[in-house]
């Protein structure tokens, strides 16, 4: 394990970024069993072709000079999973991000709480061209990915893709996208009851 490479994700995808996050709490605040550890290669490929595994990262450094734990999986995605950013902020005491792209449907969003209170939120439906959610000012990541100041239906066109989600989380927390080199450690690998 100690050869482990990491690797890279994102598309058709869902995952969470939890600051200065423990792999072992994080399966926990989600609910889900711990599998153990798992390689890279093998853990990403099982939370990406089953729908109720979850692979978590050990500590990566990221955005603001801080570490970040990162969730992946499919799981993330299915309708009846509840994915609450600011019931896990406040049960971990941190900030928590989620992200979640398809480039198939064109559905894309994020959301950001710190501590229990929800900072941002955006989703997006390609296919209609739907604003989904909206919630507080984007910061400059976001307006960097194209998102206006401001958001009212009738008056402000949205267009956002793939490769937005992951900027806006490479400025947030990291983009996973990027992953590559020698690992800091194994993957953990959590399952749905």
């Amino acid at each position: 394990m100690d050869t482990d490479v990491m690797v890279g994700f994102g598309g058709k995808q869902a995952w969470l970024a939890v600051r200065d996050g423990d792999p072992a709490r994080v399966l926990e605040a989600l609910g889900l069993r711990d599998l153990g550890e798992v390689a890279w290669r093998a853990g990403l490929d099982l939370a990406h072709l089953t729908d109720d595994r979850v692979a978590v990262t050990p500590p990566l450094p990221g955005a603001r000079g801080t570490s970040w734990v990162l969730a992946a999986g499919r799981y993330l995605l299915r309708p009846d999973t509840v994915v609450d950013v600011v019931e896990l902020s406040a049960r971990l005491h941190t900030e928590v991000q989620f992200f979640a792209t398809h480039r198939v449907t064109e559905t894309h969003r994020w959301q950001r709480a710190v501590d229990g209170e929800l900072v941002r939120t955006f989703g997006y439906v390609g296919q209609t061209g739907d604003v989904t959610s909206w919630h507080g000012d984007p910061d400059p990541a976001e307006r960097s990915a194209g998102l206006p100041a401001a958001f009212t239906a009738e008056e402000t066109t949205v267009l956002v893709g793939e490769q937005d989600v992951l900027r806006v989380a490479d400025g947030w927390s990291i983009d996973p996208s990027g992953l590559d080199g020698r690992a800091p450690g194994p993957l953990r690998v959590g399952a749905a009851d």
